[in-house]
C-alpha cells in the first residue's frame, strides 16, 4: 500500500514538473485602458497612430472585447477612427 502511494506521488510530481517545463507560461497582460493612451490622438482625431500605439494595441489584444463591453469606452473603441488605427497598425479588431 505504501509503495502504491509512493508511485502515485512520483507520477504526479513528474507530471507537474513536465507541465511547468514544457508548457510555456502565458504572458500576463494588465487590462487597463490607460495602456492605450498612446493611441488617444489617433483615435480622437485624424492623426496617424505611432509605433508605440500599434505596439500597445497589439499588447492589449486580450482586453479589447472587455473594453468594447464597457459603455464608457465602447464609443472610442468602435469609432471609425479606431478602425482606421487598427487597419493602419494591421491589427484585426476581434469579434466579440
Amino acid at each position: 500500500m505504501v509503495m502504491v502511494k509512493a508511485t502515485w506521488v512520483s507520477i504526479l510530481a513528474l507530471a507537474a514538473f513536465l507541465l511547468v517545463v514544457l508548457v510555456p507560461a502565458a504572458e500576463a497582460v494588465t487590462c487597463s485602458p490607460m495602456q492605450l493612451s498612446p493611441c488617444a490622438a489617433a483615435i480622437t482625431s485624424s492623426s496617424p497612430p505611432s509605433a508605440l500605439c500599434c505596439a500597445k494595441l497589439k499588447e492589449q489584444t486580450p482586453c479589447i472585447c472587455g473594453y468594447m463591453r464597457n459603455p464608457s469606452l465602447r464609443r472610442y473603441i468602435s469609432s471609425p477612427n479606431a478602425r482606421k488605427v487598427s487597419n493602419t497598425c494591421k491589427f484585426p479588431m476581434p469579434r466579440c
